[in-house]
């Protein structure tokens, strides 16, 4: 029988991936995308229409209590994928990730407690552990606020544990290591360096290039939302979803440099460089946790997916600006 499922987030990069793997696997899925006056619902608005007929949308804000509670009405299963996520604007603008991470997540425990909902995955970061303290980065590590961003999904995270603890919801927090594929803004590191390859930039501006980071092709991680909740040993667990392999930025763009154009040459942007006690260093994720839990593994490796990003990068080039600095 079908699960009656939400996805908060929707009509954002990992939550339009998710959604659509839902409908394809029959589940009945509602989509809750950020109300705006122009109807849009982001990513699921470019899905087939085969796929875009079996969603039911919702438009709402997910800061709203009352909307949040009325979108949950009738579900099984809540992913809960909706927040605010880059890190640079988290410098500017804090008060607004609390509000989006924090109480929004309130909003979605809260809500499920009250309509006794069967499962909630609260998605989390690699974020929240900051800088390697030793690797693989298990799920014991230390959690390190080291941005606004950071400091609010570990805000997050905790609710979820407490409504866990305290009131016996059957939650489940699920962390992703640094997701990339197909319609991922350019704010993030591998968009924004194949869109300035691919408009025949030669100098490709980047911050620090030194740090590493544990990539996860999308549709690893969207099977590992899925593998997570379809497990009854996972209620209550943290889990990341990690490749269990690192690559520096500065590797990853020569790489892609080869790849595209050998002639570009990276150039440090000043502009894009975090502050020194913020910017994370290393990154490099254990995924033993959810291989002993489900049955899940890493389906892509980092050159396969790099080679379809970059695929559906050239088909939709003209949906991003690669002349602009995104935060």
């Amino acid at each position: 029988m079908a699960k009656k499922i939400l996805v908060t987030g929707a009509g954002g990069f990992i939550g339009s991936h998710l959604t659509e793997e839902l409908v394809k696997n029959g589940e009945m899925v509602r989509a809750f995308v950020r109300y705006n006056s122009a109807g849009s619902r982001g990513w699921i608005d470019t899905l087939p229409q085969v796929i875009k007929n079996e969603i039911d949308s919702f438009a709402g804000d997910i800061r709203d209590p009352y909307g949040v509670k009325e979108a949950l009405k009738g579900i099984s299963h809540v992913f809960h994928l909706a927040a605010l996520i880059a890190i640079p604007f988290s410098y500017y603008s804090p008060e607004s990730y609390v509000d989006t991470n924090v109480k929004g997540t309130l909003n979605v425990l809260q809500a499920a407690r009250e309509l006794n909902t069967e499962r909630i995955l609260v998605t989390s970061t690699s974020e929240v552990y900051g800088t390697a303290q030793y690797v693989p980065i298990d799920e014991n590590h230390p959690y390190q606020g080291q941005s606004p961003y950071s400091a609010t999904k570990i805000g997050a995270d905790r609710l979820a544990e407490s409504f866990y603890r305290s009131f016996s919801i059957p939650v489940t927090i699920v962390r992703p290591f640094n997701t990339f594929g197909p319609r991922q803004s350019a704010r993030a590191v591998i968009p924004t360096i194949i869109t300035q390859l691919l408009s025949g930039q030669e100098e490709i501006k980047l911050g620090t290039v030194a740090p590493t980071r544990d990539f996860n092709y999308v549709k690893d991680t969207v099977r590992g939302f899925i593998s997570i909740a379809d497990s009854e040993k996972t209620i209550g667990q943290e889990i990341n979803i990690a490749s269990s392999r690192e690559i520096s930025i500065g590797e990853l763009a020569r790489e892609l440099i080869r790849q595209i154009n050998p002639s570009a040459r990276i150039v440090c942007d000043e502009a894009r460089l975090r502050p020194e006690k913020s910017e994370v260093e290393r990154l490099l994720g254990s995924n033993d946790k959810i291989k002993a839990l489900t049955d899940w593994s890493p389906a892509y490796n980092l050159e396969t997916g790099l080679n379809e990003t970059i695929t559906w990068l050239k088909e939709n080039l003209t949906r991003y600006n690669a002349g602009i600095y995104n935060i």
